[in-house]
């Protein structure tokens, strides 16, 4: 029985004292040579689709000039998209349930163009943090919200992609571990219940990964 229901989050797999769960980050890599040298099946012309769509999507939010930077922000979709979805299979790490992860995606996106809006394009900069028609009373106020709503977005990113994956993975481990105690006929239901609940993970395997990554791609679209 867990002593904690966190605990199923914590890194416990190790060979020789080696940790291993964060390996299931790269998991995703092992995807992507053999849509290179096989032959396209429907898995692979679905993942084709739907790159394709997130690049044209992409390309209207970052700007006819940026359309080169779509290729980052499709390839981050992907490996967040991969990692909450190794996350569902049992016994796997969810490394997008831990801010160490995800912090280590939005931190340095945001810092790098932070640096390249302020350096390149300062007066454009500078006038984002003062909205149109704001009161001359009221601008001094303005700048600190912008500033402080600024400076929240790595940290609101991250913590949007970890709560959410955290929310789904707790509620699955709570029902699961009330099942060797309930009857053959509420063990059904649960049964359909986790079904269920597997359904909308996946869900929101692919709507936090987008979300993620369009975002990112407002906030790059923004210092331009």
């Amino acid at each position: 029985m867990m002593t904690n229901l966190f605990s199923s989050f914590d890194p416990s797999t190790s060979i020789f004292n080696m940790p291993l769960n964060w390996s299931s980050v790269f998991l995703g890599l092992l995807f992507t040579p053999y849509i290179l040298w096989a032959m396209p099946s429907r898995w692979v012309l679905l993942w084709t689709l739907i790159t394709s769509t997130l690049h044209k999507e992409f390309k209207i939010l970052l700007g006819p000039n940026n359309s080169s930077g779509t290729i980052m922000f499709v390839s981050l979709f992907s490996l967040i998209m991969f990692n909450n979805f190794l996350g569902l299979l049992p016994y796997v790490f969810t490394s997008t349930s831990h801010l160490a992860m995800t912090l280590s995606l939005a931190l340095p996106l945001w810092t790098s163009f932070m640096i390249f809006g302020w350096v390149n394009h300062t007066k454009h900069m500078l006038a984002h943090l003062v909205p149109i028609s704001t009161p001359s009373p009221l601008m001094p106020f303005m700048v600190l919200i912008e500033m402080v709503s600024n400076l929240i977005r790595p940290g609101t990113l991250a913590v949007r992609l970890a709560a959410n994956m955290i929310a789904g993975h707790l509620l699955l481990t709570l029902l699961g571990s009330t099942g060797p105690s309930l009857q053959l006929g509420l063990l059904s239901l649960l049964i359909l219940s986790q079904i269920l609940l597997l359904l909308l993970e996946s869900a929101v395997a692919i709507i936090q990964s987008y979300v993620f990554a369009v975002l990112s791609t407002l906030y790059a679209s923004e210092v331009n």
